[in-house]
């Protein structure tokens, strides 16, 4: 069988595999069909001086485009950050989901997977002038809806998303997390939890959590920062690690600090996983995108493959989904061409800091169910 596209002389990195190389790769029937030298198809698309990568994983996003304030268009997005998979973290909710469902998540080329919010509309009041948090209202939290409708939409679904901190939950407290662990041990599916400022405190939400869950904003700067006043990392923090909770960037409007981030790379706490928290109010700045989020991690001195596990391989194992996140033959054919530019580009954190990095990832194209679709195309 001949394959239908082929990436010709790339450098292929894939942390699934240990695989660092230049080399081809080949697609047919939506799925990789091979990886090696000299490699023909139907389509050859030349890729040397590129870097091709399983697909990009961002597991932190709002794209409930239209149906939410705050939702950024799930395709538009993926041409800009080469994208193949957004992971939708709360903006809906059991009673609003059958809508992202049948008008999004349905109708999109790439892949939406969803975190359910446990309160029942999801992130309503969003926007430069109304913010109002959905975990406010404790009579918003609808277990009995959010279990139902998980398990009605297994296949969408991956998780149980709850936000808590005084901007999110306010008056609520931590209670809204007491909601979503019983919505998550009904399921037996893992929590994303969002921590903003106190009360209550980043080391009471991360003691609450447990192996597969994911704490998102871990590189939060103060208040609620996970290092301490002398940029030492909380001892809450590194337990909860050894016990397997999964520590997710969700950079975002607020969620990330070069102080913090700085202090956590120097101690030896990378993130698991690097996300963008992209939505309506931060992709035009600071968080722009997935690629950007990714060159912060270069500047600060992370190895790109683990960069690269940490947007593929690390969010497929967080959300079991052992299909994505790798370019073994037969897994599916979805992969992201970057470059890695040399130059002086401005990099800034949520507080206005900003860095001048040699050094920044970009996106060049996106391969979807083994098909070339270009970021520009269409």
């Amino acid at each position: 069988m001949t394959p239908e596209l082929v990436l010709k002389g790339g450098r292929l990195i894939d942390p699934s595999q240990a695989i660092d190389r230049i080399t081809d790769i080949a697609f047919a029937e939506g799925r990789v069909a091979a990886i090696g030298d000299g490699l023909v198809g139907a389509e050859m698309r030349d890729v040397s001086d590129r870097i091709v990568t399983p697909g990009l994983i961002d597991l932190h996003t709002h794209v409930y485009w239209g149906g939410t304030s705050l939702g950024v268009d799930a395709e538009d997005y993926a041409r800009r950050s080469a994208v193949t998979t957004c992971i939708d973290t709360g903006s809906a909710g059991p009673g609003n989901f059958s809508g992202f469902r049948d008008h999004v998540i349905e109708r999109s080329a790439i892949r939406i997977l969803a975190y359910l919010n446990v309160s029942f509309a999801g992130i309503f009041a969003f926007s430069h002038r109304v913010m109002l948090g959905e975990s406010h209202d404790i009579r918003l939290m609808a277990a009995r809806d959010a279990v139902e409708v998980s398990e009605a939409n297994r296949d969408r679904i991956i998780g149980i998303k709850v936000r808590i901190g005084r901007v999110a939950s306010g008056p609520s407290g931590i209670a809204p997390l007491d909601v979503a662990e019983q919505v998550a041990d009904e399921t037996g599916l893992p929590m994303m939890v969002h921590i903003d400022e106190p009360p209550p405190s980043y080391e009471a939400v991360v003691a609450r959590l447990r192996r597969g869950d994911v704490l998102t904003h871990c590189f939060r700067p103060f208040p609620n920062a996970p290092i301490d006043g002398e940029g030492r990392v909380k001892p809450a923090v590194l337990e909860a690690r050894e016990r397997g909770v999964i520590f997710d960037i969700g950079h975002g409007q607020g969620s990330f600090s070069w102080k913090t981030a700085r202090a956590m790379m120097a101690a030896g706490f990378a993130p698991d996983t690097i996300s963008s928290d992209v939505h309506a109010l931060c992709i035009n700045g600071p968080a722009f995108d997935l690629v950007t989020t990714m060159s912060k991690f270069l500047h600060l001195g992370m190895d790109l493959r683990a960069i690269v596990a940490a947007t593929t391989v690390a969010p497929a194992r967080a959300l079991l989904r052992p299909e994505l996140g790798t370019l073994r033959p037969g897994s599916v054919g979805d992969a992201s061409i970057l470059s890695l530019s040399e130059g002086a580009f401005p990099l800034v954190d949520v507080l206005g800091e900003a860095v001048t990095s040699p050094r920044r990832i970009t996106a060049e194209g996106v391969v979807l169910a083994g098909r070339w679709w270009h970021p520009n195309h269409g």
